[in-house]
């Protein structure tokens, strides 16, 4: 059986007829790490023994008929941010190595209870910081499709494990792009929700009010299954929303008839890599010779998403940090003299470069003196630009836009330069920083092999509208290749 061709729900229906089992699907999954995960890298843990056992428990559920969901018996990654109990939660930093949680994220114990399977943690940007899954205390993920190159970040090792069929889906964190943007470099699809629809408990922080918990799959149904499980109020986290609305597998459609796209002129300027540009208007032209409007249009807000962002980001993310102290939990710092001493180095050994360099950005906006001239002004210019995107939507039905200026670079490149690594940015961060959904879809290769992503941006809660497009736009473009496929060197 072509388990590679085949996704998730197709799976799932399949264990459902009893022509493969529960176990099936987790020896294959296993069968591909071992194959791949030496070269990839895309897992910090694995949980061979124990998914084996539960796939066993779930076949039984399955035939007795408690979990009848549409993706019980899947297996499924996790990204190593996301507390699950028991189990080494690092977030690919050294100062938590040996942090075991002793409770399960809200989206674990909904995913347990949809009846799939755990098969392990993945890599990625330590504490989410990064672009490329570089900055991980334990090494950095490669791209499935050509291992020189990064699979993006900070959900690289997710995208990284569905792309190379070590995952059949995977849950990743985006904070201002870190599920679209290597979604798009790893050539599979992942959905960022509308913040509030997902819970954040268990989902150790890094910009508490952009951080929101998304699907990555291999196409959109798949991706718009898993995120009805993970949808809903918790009562644990005051942020998430009682939404009612979240169907979102009856809404995939496959037409685009009569649907408003707009596109920001300033996402077509100096800084978009020609093979995206070209990839980009291509995936516009399908749209349209299915009936699509597209218009383009001004945002004039565009040069500022970059500074709010990562003025906001960091200030939050140097207030959650600070728990990290070698007092509590997590790594400590062997010699020291004197309290003060050991929070000093065991930040200092604790942390990775990336990390530290946020929390000195975030402290010093935060800081008396700059509060007002950096943090407040970020505030207000978040607003202006939640204004100018409201306008937008007065007009379209979804915004289009590419999920990185460019294909994946290699490794090695993006650290060199740190801003320029903050300013590929550019297309995600307006949707966090508005509390937007958006999803990634792969539409084309470039000349290298490596894939790009087409982003759909919808309105707050218009998961649907963007779901919808984006299933017609699957279908237009026909079955995208794997990386066995692309040339990739696994």
């Amino acid at each position: 059986m072509d388990f590679d061709t085949m996704t998730a729900l197709e799976a799932a229906e399949k264990i459902k007829q009893r022509q493969i089992s529960t176990t099936d699907l987790v020896k294959q999954v296993f069968d591909q790490i071992e194959k791949k995960e030496g070269k990839v890298h895309a897992y910090l843990d694995l949980y061979k023994k124990d998914a084996f056992a539960r796939a066993k428990e779930v076949q039984k559920g399955i035939e007795e008929g408690r979990y009848r969901g549409p993706l019980a018996g899947i297996p499924i990654a996790v990204k190593d941010n996301i507390c699950v109990k028991g189990k080494k939660t690092t977030c690919a930093s050294k100062i938590l190595g040996n942090f075991v949680p002793q409770y399960n994220a809200e989206v674990i114990h909904r995913i347990l209870d949809a009846g799939m399977i755990l098969i392990g943690k993945t890599n990625m940007d330590e504490f989410a910081m990064g672009s490329t899954t570089e900055t991980s205390a334990y090494g950095p993920t490669k791209n499935p499709w050509n291992l020189s190159h990064v699979p993006g970040g900070s959900s690289g090792g997710s995208c990284a494990a569905v792309a190379a069929g070590e995952a059949w889906l995977a849950l990743g964190s985006d904070t201002g792009g870190s599920i679209r943007q290597p979604s798009s470099f790893c050539g599979v699809t992942g959905i960022k929700p509308t913040y509030g629809t997902v819970s954040r408990y268990g989902l150790v922080a890094y910009a508490s009010s952009l951080d929101q918990i998304g699907p990555v799959g291999k196409d959109t149904a798949d991706c718009a299954a898993l995120l009805e499980i993970l949808s809903g109020k918790d009562e644990k986290d005051g942020t998430s929303l009682n939404r009612r609305d979240t169907g979102f597998s009856e809404e995939l459609s496959d037409t685009v008839m009569g649907v408003k796209f707009g596109v920001p002129l300033e996402y077509l300027s100096e800084g978009l890599s020609e093979p995206v540009k070209k990839a980009f208007m291509d995936a516009i032209k399908l749209l349209t010779a299915h009936g699509a409007i597209v218009d383009f249009f001004s945002m004039k807000t565009t040069e500022y998403v970059i500074p709010a962002y990562y003025i906001i980001a960091c200030a939050e993310a140097s207030s959650n940090l600070e728990r990290f102290d070698g007092v509590k939990y997590g790594f400590r710092a062997r010699d020291y003299e004197g309290l003060h001493d050991m929070y000093k180095k065991t930040r200092t050994e604790g942390f990775g470069e990336e990390v530290k360099r946020r929390i000195l950005l975030g402290s010093f906006v935060l800081s008396a003196g700059y509060y007002d001239a950096y943090y407040l002004k970020a505030l207000r210019t978040k607003a202006l630009i939640k204004k100018e995107f409201d306008q937008a939507f007065s007009d379209y039905d979804i915004l289009l836009a590419p999920a990185a200026p460019y294909t994946a670079p290699r490794i090695g490149e993006s650290l060199k330069d740190p801003l320029s690594m903050y300013l590929g940015d550019i297309y995600t961060v307006a949707v966090n920083l508005c509390g937007l959904p958006g999803i990634t879809v792969p539409c084309a290769l470039d000349v290298k092999g490596l894939p790009v992503g087409i982003q759909m941006i919808g309105n707050c809660f218009q998961e649907k509208k963007i779901l919808r497009a984006a299933s017609a736009f699957e279908k237009f473009r026909g079955a995208f290749p794997r990386p066995e496929m692309g040339g990739a060197c696994l």
